[in-house]
């Protein structure tokens, strides 16, 4: 009898299997005498569509809402079903007496691997597969400590309410608010809340008066200060020009007194090591990478490149059974021309200083931090995002053992006359852990700036060389970028004004770390914040959408609440049911609400429905024969923009790869326009024989079918 083992992707179930020494080829599989290694396509099963329940509900109808089956039920994916249907033959086989589930070790993870094992309806045992590297190391010591399946079925209640509660506030809230306002509205549980945070941010800035206002700095040959009001809280700003030009003419060619000098060592501990969030942050502000593009590369380098650790996690601690590990990952990175020097450093050390900093078995949830595996560092091969991002989390894992970055600041304040000038200084005592950054930016050609005051005492006389005024202006509050939008997210507890909630969505936030990037780039998608340079933006519709949305539909609290409910889930502190039971009593208030709103909010005229006349986007190539929707292009192939609503639209660029036919925006604009091209340059698949045939859509889901084959 034999294991099988399901993997999330081929690409890591074949690195299992060659780990597992299976060399034997099926279809769709791998295998030999102990071993089946078979993989899903991501997800190969989702919910049913609201149609698949009622027939009637594919309409659009106030009278249909709200939709809330008793049970919600799973299908196929129907771009993916071969694979399903490869999995269950291979489950159902008498070959096979127990599963390896070797999902991603996550919760999305866990709901991929359930759903299969669901919908198969498979009752054998089975097994999981939890580890944080794809090095063959950690996947033998994986196999070595498999778990019991069941050890997993809180986090599995959590993926699932996540997954239905999603459908149901987004299936019910986008068909009522788009049902209210005639305009294709979408709108998610994490996504609307998201968006309103981007909205309130540009009110603000929209809303801001710039004042003119001026700084005086005075310089005393030696040094220089900035006046400031201390009667106003010591600020620098003069809003007068009057007045900025009467303290100028009254300070020069004075003398001033040192009336106060102050000098403070300070020490700043090494950074945390990183989680996604953090990562992709540090990548967007230096390298202007989105979350998402982040996200990518450190799968890849977790899943390809074997030189990450599993990089979906919202930890930034390690646990204490990776002591062990740390001095021989140091030891790799010393082999590495661009770490030798850090590293050798750290080796060097008579002993690790393990702090709570770094170690904490406390602070771990599913995964520990990310950083470097315990595997064969290869990085000759990389592309410059990927060291890039590579580079990051090996600084950050050195520099965990670093000593502490220690410096001296110094305050001196001028008194002239009546006018106070204040200075400030920096100077380093020892780099510590900031050896790393500084070496890092001097490969770039940055410098670091330290401000070095003279060496002064209380009562010295400094005469007043020049004063120079300057203008400037009040700025506004900084649009979102996806770094601060990620902050924002983390930290959703910070909009919440109820202190007792406040403190509770410390744990939680806006989504997680492994669905922030995709949350960002489904807003924008949807046409509701575009990317200025860097910058964040919402549209007209986003500004108008969140104004006609409930407080509890956008507020941050009411997210942040169900997050910390599906936490609680996993961790086996709250019921499945009681969760789902507040998630349908929302819907109900939500579709209600829509109902009986009362705005004189009016968007710009769209379709969601057949029959409905559409204003054609620029990169629109026509109208979804399904939905009355927008068709888009993607990377795999064309696709309806109300798919999130239900529309399952799609013309695949492969669909007629056998017959040396590319399929184009050309091609699907004129298909959609006329349902059938005529005369289409073809080769037979079999005999490279050239031929022709019409091409017509088979249905308005966006399958082709082929018309008589005329061969030349």
């Amino acid at each position: 009898m034999k294991q099988l083992v399901i993997a999330e992707k081929p690409s890591v179930g074949r690195d299992i299997a060659r780990v597992l020494k299976c060399d034997k080829r099926g279809n769709g599989f791998l295998y030999n005498d102990d071993y089946v290694v078979s993989w899903a396509v991501g997800h190969l099963v989702t919910l049913w569509e609201p149609e698949d329940y009622d027939p009637e509900l594919k309409k659009w109808r106030r009278e249909s809402l709200p939709i809330l089956p008793d049970e919600l039920k799973l299908k196929a994916i129907e771009a993916t079903k071969d694979q399903l249907e490869i999995l269950k033959k291979l489950i159902d086989s008498d070959k096979i007496d127990s599963l390896i589930c070797a999902t991603d070790s996550g919760r999305e993870g866990e709901l991929i691997f359930r759903y299969i094992y669901e919908i198969t309806n498979c009752k054998k045992p089975f097994k999981r597969l939890w580890i944080s590297s794809m090095t063959d190391q950690a996947i033998n010591q994986g196999f070595a400590g498999l778990k019991d399946g069941s050890e997993y079925d809180k986090l599995y209640d959590s993926a699932r309410c996540r997954s239905e509660a999603d459908w149901l506030v987004g299936m019910n809230a986008s068909r009522a608010f788009t049902l209210r306002y005639n305009a294709l509205l979408s709108i998610g549980r994490v996504q609307t809340p998201t968006l309103a945070i981007i909205v309130a941010r540009q009110q603000e800035i929209d809303a801001f008066d710039s004042r003119d206002y001026w700084e005086l700095e005075a310089d005393f040959g030696t040094y220089k200060g900035l006046w400031f009001d201390e009667k106003n809280n010591n600020d620098t700003k003069i809003f007068e020009k009057e007045k900025a030009d009467e303290i100028t003419k009254r300070v020069k060619g004075q003398n001033g007194i040192v009336s106060l000098v102050e000098q403070e060592e300070k020490k700043m501990p090494p950074p945390l090591l990183y989680d996604l969030t953090e990562l992709q942050r540090d990548c967007n502000r230096k390298y202007g990478m989105s979350a998402q593009e982040t996200l990518n590369i450190a799968q890849d380098l977790y899943e390809k490149r074997k030189l990450l650790t599993y990089p979906r996690t919202d930890s930034r601690h390690l646990s204490d059974d990776m002591i062990p590990q740390l001095s021989t990952i140091a030891k790799k990175l010393e082999q590495i021309d661009e770490y030798k020097d850090f590293a050798a450093y750290v080796t060097g050390l008579p002993k690790l200083p393990i702090t709570k900093r770094i170690v904490d078995n406390t602070k771990i949830s599913d995964h520990h931090a990310i950083i470097p595996t315990n595997g064969r560092l290869y990085v000759n091969g990389l592309s410059d995002k990927e060291f890039k991002v590579f580079d990051l989390v090996v600084r950050r894992f050195l520099s965990v053992f670093y000593p502490y970055y220690v410096y001296s600041t110094t305050k001196i304040v001028t008194d002239v006359g009546e006018d106070k000038f204040i200075s400030r200084g920096t100077t380093v005592i020892d780099n510590g852990w900031k050896a790393l950054e500084k070496a890092d930016k001097e490969k770039k050609g940055k410098k670091d700036t330290e401000v070095v005051l003279p060496d002064l005492k209380q009562g010295d006389i400094s005469p007043v060389k020049d004063v120079k005024s300057t203008k400037k202006k009040t700025k506004p509050p900084q649009p979102y970028n996806e770094a601060t939008l990620l902050s924002a997210m983390e930290n959703a507890g910070k909009f919440v004004e109820d202190e007792d909630l406040k403190e509770q969505l410390k744990e939680s936030g806006l989504g997680t770390p492994a669905t922030r990037a995709a949350i960002i780039e489904r807003l924008i998608h949807v046409g509701y914040v575009k990317r200025d340079k860097k910058a964040l933006v919402p549209t007209e519709k986003a500004i108008k959408l969140i104004a006609v949305c409930p407080p509890e539909l956008k507020s941050a609290e009411t997210t942040g609440k169900w997050e910390k409910g599906l936490s609680s889930i996993a961790k086996g502190k709250m019921d499945p049911e009681r969760f789902m039971a507040s998630i349908r009593r929302y819907v109900c208030f939500l579709v209600d609400n829509a109902e009986k709103a009362q705005t004189n909010v009016q968007f710009a005229a769209e379709g969601y429905g057949k029959g409905k006349k559409l204003k054609m986007p620029k990169n629109g190539l026509g109208i979804c024969p399904h939905c009355g929707g927008i068709v888009l292009e993607n990377s795999k192939g064309y696709y309806c923009n109300n798919w999130r609503n239900g529309c399952k639209f799609t013309i695949w660029k492969n669909a007629l790869e056998s017959h040396g036919v590319v399929i184009d925006k050309d091609f699907v604009t004129a298909l959609l326009k006329d349902k059938k091209i005529e005369n289409v340059k073809l080769t037979m698949p079999d005999t490279n024989q050239p031929a022709e045939a019409d091409i017509m859509l088979k249905n308005d889901m966006g399958a082709l079918e082929m018309g008589t084959v005329r061969r030349e």
